[in-house]
């Protein structure tokens, strides 16, 4: 059924304690439970899988996922499968909705763990303690609930501002909860095939996972004599290089060197296809020039010209990496671009820079009666919890700071006012577009931070870190809590939801990000070495690293033909944003795409590129209302997420099993 909103009229004459009044007396829905137990530990063991999901995309692509949508579908289909086995009631919509800000709070705690706490360790070399990551994430993602809910008496309940994505599982609920259930059903069993499809491909791949069903169960080592176990190759171009070695077979080069020297290599990861998918054409076009530009052209030259240079070890020249290749030049071109391209896309934006100021400083005609004020008194977060504990949690925040990573505490001082300038300009972005700008955001911080102390990277990477945390918490909690108001629920409630999905999601993802990325070695010990590998690149990590060892070295400490192509970069990125501007869209190149596509492993560009691609041509032409248009346009998402979830949560076992065994 439809939900009941204002109309552009209401919205635009009424007083916000007119509309109050208007939302508690049609849509609030008092009696019905939200914030239950059972809702508390669905969300919170929910969220704890999803954050595992979303940190092993994000060390992969540097792409955070949205986890909203299918938080919502699985809360459905488990409750909804319970009540028919008569095991449980089933959930009530609030409950879902609650189940679904649990879960998508906890997958946005691994962000600090895959950009500023990576590249801190990257760049110091040494491993920040889990004891001191854990408080701190859950410190910084506090103070951007606080930050939210002052914002969220403006944005949602006086401007009713649009906030897309939060709307979309908003009337997601309210289809699978209405006499339309059965599309819930539907888009559930998408996302449940395409998980398995996805798990047994990656299941089929992983070389932890046939090592212990080969040699530890079925001994086939001992029997067979195999000496390495069989698995199927997702990076599909080994075949070709086993069968090149055999037969003596042509092998690629670019101007001479290897395309496997540097990377270069072609692969089918059913996860990456999965992005690909929900990236879309567009993005993910501009994601394979990057590479192709990069790793076809520039790095080639390069290694020819000098400028990357191969190391030598005891008189023997070694042979690159893709690590090397982009860290030791390529670097440089892709950041410029990224962050040159996010800032014009944002200074592109009036309304989003300017808009929230406006707004909060606007005066209505009518006088508010007091009385009108507190109908929502009882049911609101209090706004004293924000102006009271900002202030302390910030303290909080930059003492850690300080303290954990040996950030100046002053200069962290000094970035909170900053901070929360910046989330209210990140807050109404993902209000009007459900697009987080932390990337853009955080440089602000990090290089406002960095002229002030350029000798200590942990400075402006701390702060840079705060904001990202804040901003996104703070935005994307505002999106989250949109349904809610969309459906009646109480805000005050989800404000719990949410922060128990902090912590859901600081202790999942600490953990398994000891367990993945910081492994011992031979003598027990862990090295900051292995957080990047072949199988996860950590593009963003990367980027930060890169901006602050740019503000530590200062330019002149690159080759002249890095600065060339920051140049170079830098201008086409300006050139590239404005005109998607002023197409609304339509130009096919995104500057911030094509540097994510040199920071990326290319085998996972192409296959994201395949996913888009396939997607795309699956969903043309589909007709409204058709199987085809069902399966290809309306349950895309469910079918992305589910080749995502189902690799990524079997890529995570074969992880844990290789560590184990």
């Amino acid at each position: 059924m439809a939900i009941p909103q204002l109309t552009e009229e209401q919205t635009r004459s009424w007083t916000r304690a007119q509309k109050d009044r208007w939302w508690f007396e049609n849509i609030y829905r008092g009696d019905m439970p939200q914030l239950t137990l059972r809702s508390a530990v669905t969300g919170f063991f929910l969220g704890a899988i999803l954050a595992a999901t979303a940190l092993y995309i994000a060390a992969k692509t540097g792409v955070g996922i949205g986890v909203g949508l299918t938080s919502v579908i699985l809360a459905f289909a488990i409750f909804k499968a319970l009540a028919r086995a008569r095991i449980a009631k089933d959930f009530t919509i609030l409950e879902n909705n609650c189940t679904q800000s649990i879960a998508t709070a906890a997958g946005y705690m691994v962000q600090p763990l895959t950009t500023s706490i990576a590249a801190l360790m990257l760049v110091t070399g040494v491993i920040v303690p889990w004891y001191e990551m854990i408080p701190w994430m859950i410190v910084i993602a506090i103070i951007g609930v606080l930050v939210a809910f002052p914002l969220k008496r403006k944005f949602i309940n006086d401007e009713q501002m649009p906030f897309p994505e939060g709307r979309a599982a908003g009337v997601v609920l309210d289809t699978l909860y209405s006499d339309n259930a059965k599309v819930g059903f539907f888009q559930a069993k998408l996302l449940g095939i395409s998980s398995a499809i996805a798990a047994f491909y990656q299941f089929l791949a992983g070389d932890g996972w046939m090592k212990l069903v080969q040699f530890k169960i079925l001994r086939m080592n001992q029997w067979l004599g195999l000496e390495e176990p069989w698995r199927f190759h997702d990076r599909l171009d080994d075949y070709y290089y086993m069968a090149a070695a055999k037969f003596d077979l042509w092998i690629p080069k670019a101007f001479g060197v290897e395309f496997r020297e540097i990377g270069l290599r072609g692969g089918l990861d059913i996860a990456m296809v999965g992005i690909g998918g929900l990236m879309g054409i567009r993005i993910s076009t501009s994601v394979i020039v990057g590479m192709l530009v990069n790793f076809v052209v520039l790095a080639p030259l390069m290694i020819q010209r000098g400028d990357i240079a191969r190391d030598v070890v005891n008189g023997v020249v070694q042979p690159l990496s893709r690590a090397q290749v982009v860290n030791k030049w390529s670097l440089w071109w892709a950041v410029t671009m990224m962050v040159v391209g996010s800032f014009v896309g944002l200074i592109g934006k009036p309304e989003t820079l300017i808009g929230p100021f406006k707004r909060f400083f606007a005066k209505k005609e009518k006088v508010i009666a007091v009385a009108q004020r507190d109908i929502l008194a009882g049911i609101e977060l209090p706004l004293w919890v924000s102006f009271v504990g900002i202030p302390i949690f910030g303290l909080i925040g930059a003492w850690m700071a300080h303290s954990f990573f040996g950030a100046d505490w002053k200069l962290a001082l000094l970035a909170l006012p900053l901070i929360f300038v910046l989330s209210i300009i990140c807050a109404n972005a993902m209000a009007l577009t459900s697009w987080t700008p932390t990337g853009p955001l955080s440089k602000v911080t990090q290089f406002s931070m960095g002229a002030l102390d350029r000798t200590n990277p942990a400075t402006n990477l701390a702060a840079a870190g705060m904001t990202a945390e804040v901003c996104a918490n703070a935005g994307n909690l505002l999106s989250d809590i949109k349904p809610g108001y969309m459906l009646g629920a109480k805000p005050r409630q989800q404000a719990i939801g949410h922060i128990i999905g902090i912590f859901s999601g600081a202790l999942a993802a600490v953990p398994l990000f000891f367990l993945l990325f910081l492994q011992p070695g031979a003598d027990g010990a862990r090295s900051t070495a292995t957080i990047i590998s072949d199988k996860f690149a950590f593009p963003a990590a990367i980027q930060w690293k890169g901006v602050a060892d740019l503000i530590a070295k200062g330019l002149h400490s690159l080759p002249t033909s890095a600065i060339i192509s920051m140049v170079v970069a830098a201008v086409l990125a300006a050139i590239f944003e404005i005109a998607r501007i002023r197409t609304k869209g339509k130009f096919p190149l995104s500057p911030v795409s094509i540097g994510l596509g040199v920071t990326l492993p290319p085998d996972a560009c192409v296959a994201m590129w395949i996913g888009a691609v396939f997607f795309w041509y699956m969903g043309r032409n589909r007709t409204p209302g058709t199987k085809g248009h069902d399966l290809w346009v309306v349950g895309v998402e469910s079918i992305c997420a589910g080749l995502i979830s189902g690799a990524a949560l079997i890529g995570i076992g074969d992880a844990i099993v290789n560590v184990l065994m």
